[in-house]
């Protein structure tokens, strides 16, 4: 029997924290689940609920707010030192998880034995695709495509929008160049092989980097939409749109000079790093407008 962690990150969620714990252990699994939450320094009662209503947690409550790499690190560091799992699932604490879901995704990687990441369907509260699920790497020249608008112009054209994939059906498997963090399960000898998330990046990134690092080594990455778990996106991050904002940024100038800026011709770098730039002040410069439970990052 396969030996599942699941490890969410918490920042004073409660209200969100409750359900998704709820939806893991409201059915059993066909693999052995072992849950992890790790607190980032919340000031509200998440770690009063998850000793009070989820005892058979693992918890750790970190004195410090160190961001989403440096959260699950925490645990991920634990649980692959000490040979705790076979497979680890990343999960953000804004999600629910059916029924079968953990099951459906452990059984994926069973089967393919070449991948060694595998995302699922994720779903919107209105029903839509969340399209962070399923992407290709932000190369140069893809990320001149976004920044220039083309992406949102021609979302059915396999060139302009291969970022996120949205010429492709979204009932459609596929192998993918990354899944997002807020649920991707990664086999733990990937991890081990790999290492962890890397701490640069405070929040958002990190889960293309590592999906970069692994292709790296040779393992396949695949969405399956078979397996649907739903997201309630950028609960967490709108009561601090503005800090996330510029987190949102800062990852993508982080992503860039890490992995393509040394190979890209250097007018092009400064394309880039100038494009980031305008549309982060003009993303600040409409949240700024707007009132503050009207504001998102992106």
């Amino acid at each position: 029997m396969s030996r599942l962690a699941v490890v969410i990150l918490n920042y004073n969620r409660a209200d969100l924290l409750a359900p998704c714990l709820a939806s893991l252990y409201a059915a059993p699994t066909r693999c052995t689940l072992a849950v992890w939450v790790v607190d980032n320094a919340s000031s509200d009662d998440s770690v009063a609920l998850v000793r009070a209503q989820f005892p058979q947690a693992h918890l750790i409550v970190s004195p410090i707010n160190g961001g989403f790499s440096y959260g699950n690190n925490l645990a991920l560091r634990t649980i692959i030192k000490a040979d705790l799992a076979d497979m680890v699932l990343l999960l953000n604490n804004d999600t629910v998880v059916p029924v079968g879901a953990l099951d459906g995704l452990v059984e994926y990687l069973a089967a393919h034995p070449d991948v060694g990441v595998v995302g699922p369907k994720l779903l919107l509260p209105d029903g839509t695709l969340d399209l962070a699920c399923r992407r290709s790497f932000p190369t140069p020249e893809v990320a001149c495509y976004r920044l220039l608008g083309l992406a949102q112009l021609f979302p059915h054209s396999p060139r302009f929008a291969r970022y996120n994939l949205t010429y492709l059906d979204p009932d459609q498997e596929t192998e993918v160049d990354a899944v997002v963090g807020a649920c991707m399960l990664v086999r733990a000898a990937v991890i081990a092989e790999v290492g962890l998330l890397d701490e640069q990046f405070f929040m958002y990134g990190e889960d293309l980097d590592w999906c970069y690092r692994i292709k790296q080594y040779g393992w396949r990455i695949a969405y399956a939409p078979h397996v649907v778990v739903h997201h309630y996106k950028r609960a967490a991050s709108t009561r601090h749109a503005i800090p996330s904002l510029r987190a949102f940024y800062a990852a993508m100038r982080i992503f860039h000079r890490k992995h393509y800026a040394a190979t890209t011709f250097p007018p092009l770098n400064t394309l880039i790093e100038v494009g980031i730039t305008v549309k982060e002040w003009l993303a600040l410069g409409r949240n700024l407008l707007r009132p503050p439970t009207a504001r998102r990052v992106g």
